[in-house]
């Protein structure tokens, strides 16, 4: 009898695998088994296509109890673009709280670099769960882990979530209003979003959040869209150049590097912060509480976070069913420096 995924009814066959990469049963076989005189590219193409069809090989299913006392973490949101995520203050935070939880409990913690998410690794690395990041949508790391039955805790929700799913996450609808209410106290009244980069779910809820605030105040919403590498903040030379009434007096920037980012184009553009344009960006860095001005910043507590998604990875692991399915909710808070108050509201 053909291997079928476990507990999907119908699951995909070798034989499915082996018609959709047009090659035989044989070399299906060699190429999930590692075995076989097979060229690295078909091996990998076969193990792709596999993992797409949600193909589980047998003994890959979920499994009770520790094996390797290992856990794996991938920050997956940019699909296997080349970036060092490391040096974003919130994912640094994350691995370092990550990684001192993960050894409490007995488990060593092995952090994939961001370029690996395309390549076939997931197919065979030898851990008991894995850690996911910033989840986008059509993530083929995630594909590959559920494939094999692994165990994963999300950071972010996932973009399209099964039952039994866990992941931690805040309230990006809560925070993102507090942001925008802190800025319209201080005498915002066009706000604009610096957002939009990435397919995770956070950008999308904050950007929905935004909307919705702006819909409900009848205020025509105003997106800038965030380039990393945009570290002159051109994006902002059109809406920056533009008349007073139309010109933003005030910015939330979603991203680590967009409070940078906005500084330069404001200085570029001979606005003063705060007196002619409030600042707020979500960041753990604390260089912004260090600058002229100190900027006011949205933490997401990303060590709590950390700590959550470990324990409840752990649980997972070892009894083979989340204590809490869904989402494990960790509060975000706003740090209001310089940056968003008017002098007159010393």
């Amino acid at each position: 009898m053909p291997h079928r995924a476990p507990g999907l009814p119908g699951g995909p066959t070798i034989a499915d695998i082996a018609r959709a990469a047009e090659v035989s049963t044989a070399t299906v076989s060699h190429a999930l088994n590692g075995t076989g005189r097979l060229g690295e590219g078909t091996r990998r193409r076969v193990r792709e296509v596999a993992a797409g069809l949600g193909y589980a090989a047998p003994g890959r299913g979920a499994r009770r109890g520790p094996r390797t006392r290992a856990l794996g973490l991938a920050v997956t949101t940019y699909e296997g673009f080349a970036w060092n995520f490391v040096e974003v203050a919130y994912y640094s935070r994350w691995l370092t709280a990550a990684t001192a939880a993960a050894h409490a409990r007995g488990y060593a913690l092995t952090t994939l670099p961001a370029e690996r998410g395309a390549e076939p690794l997931w197919h065979t690395l030898a851990v008991d769960g894995m850690l996911l990041l910033d989840s986008p949508a059509g993530d083929p790391v995630l594909r590959a882990l559920r494939a094999r039955g692994l165990p994963v805790v999300f950071d972010g929700r996932p973009v399209d979530p099964r039952p039994g799913d866990v992941w931690v996450d805040n309230d990006h609808t809560a925070a993102t209003r507090e942001v925008l209410g802190h800025l319209a106290a201080a005498g915002a009244r066009r706000i604009a979003l610096h957002c939009g980069y990435g397919r995770d779910f956070y950008s999308g809820a904050v950007t929905a959040a935004y909307e919705r605030w702006c819909a409900e105040r009848g205020r025509p919403p105003l997106l800038i869209p965030f380039d990393p590498a945009d570290t002159a903040g051109h994006a902002f030379d059109s809406a920056f150049a533009a008349p007073p009434g139309v010109r933003p007096d005030a910015v939330h920037a979603v991203y680590d590097p967009g409070g940078r980012q906005v500084l330069a184009a404001a200085a570029r553009h001979g606005l003063r912060i705060p007196d002619a344009l409030l600042l707020v960006c979500a960041s753990e860095d604390p260089d912004y509480g260090e600058g002229q001005p100190a900027v006011t910043t949205v933490t997401l507590n990303p060590g709590r976070s950390a700590e959550s998604a470990v324990s409840a990875l752990v649980t997972l692991v070892e009894s083979g069913q989340a204590e809490s399915p869904g989402q494990l909710t960790v509060p975000a808070s706003l740090r209001v420096r310089a940056s968003s108050r008017r002098p007159d509201m010393y």
